[in-house]
């Protein structure tokens, strides 16, 4: 939302957003496993609710809002990975796979990073992670995914399988990244605010995500807010990339992230998930 949406409509958004916040969290489990990326998928998630929000708009009838959101991020996620070139294989049912089917989910699954889950085609991945992760019904899989319960059934047994035998290669820190996000991370949680300051662009773009988004001189207005709380940065690798963990009154598990770009040694754009903080939860990270 900007700051130049009607009072109207974003009156309206925030009434459909209290209406599916229960089970945004759920949304973002599946689609940041399925993608492999918490930013990803929360970027497949605020697309999804726009989606529905529009629909909604030219219904008379409000859907059941849980399996029908989780279509429509089913769909969206698709959308999103074949727009990255990535391979997609379709479901389908092979008796010989679904011989003495387990309906129990594999805890080691439940427990497998992020990343793991790319090793696996899109459709058990989609399967694995509904029926293991998110614990829907077989019935509940199928329709999420538009298939059939024997064919979740197979998807399950080839994609647990092969999870458990996976394996995920680390990711390499640039240089220059990092001590550019160091630099303003120094800054920050010494309280520099005209320091910080100096490191925005005069374009720079911000992005509140779920909540406002502003660009330029109004950016300025976004450290006001910071001015008046406890908030340390630590610099971490998230989704194979530079980000910051956000710690707030020196709590040791981070409350939310925020990304940084640069551009010619200044900061492009910025990214603030304090608004979705269920990213925290699900998050793998490692301090740099």
């Amino acid at each position: 939302m900007s700051e130049a949406t009607p009072p109207a409509l974003a009156a309206a958004r925030e009434q459909f957003l209290a209406l599916v916040n229960d089970v945004r969290p759920e949304l973002h489990r599946y689609c940041a496993r399925l993608t492999g990326s918490v930013i990803e998928g929360e970027d497949i998630v605020q697309e999804t609710l726009a989606k529905a929000f529009y629909a909604l708009s030219l219904s008379a009838e409000v859907p059941a809002l849980r399996p029908w959101l989780f279509r429509i991020a089913h769909n969206t996620a698709l959308d999103s990975l074949k727009s990255h070139g990535r391979k997609l294989t379709d479901a389908y049912a092979d008796l010989e796979d679904v011989v003495g089917f387990d309906d129990r989910a594999d805890p080691a699954i439940v427990r497998s990073a992020l990343a793991r889950f790319l090793v696996l085609p899109v459709s058990q991945r989609s399967a694995v992670i509904l029926k293991d992760v998110l614990g829907q019904s077989l019935e509940e899989a199928a329709e999420t995914m538009g298939t059939t319960v024997m064919a979740v059934k197979a998807l399950l047994v080839r994609g647990r399988r092969t999870l458990r035998e996976a394996h995920v290669d680390g990711t390499v820190v640039d240089a220059t990244t990092r001590a550019e996000l160091n630099r303003y991370a120094s800054l920050f949680n010494a309280r520099d605010w005209d320091g910080v300051r100096t490191l925005i662009r005069d374009d720079c773009r911000l992005d509140l995500v779920s909540k406002s988004q502003r660009q330029g001189k109004a950016v300025g207005l976004y450290f006001a807010r910071y001015e008046k709380e406890d908030v340390h940065l630590q610099l971490v690798r998230l989704d194979g990339a530079l980000a910051f963990a956000a710690h707030v009154a020196g709590a040791a598990r981070p409350a939310y992230f925020i990304l940084l770009d640069f551009q010619d040694g200044k900061v492009s754009s910025i990214r603030d998930f304090r608004y979705v903080s269920y990213i925290a939860d699900e998050a793998e990270f490692e301090v740099v």
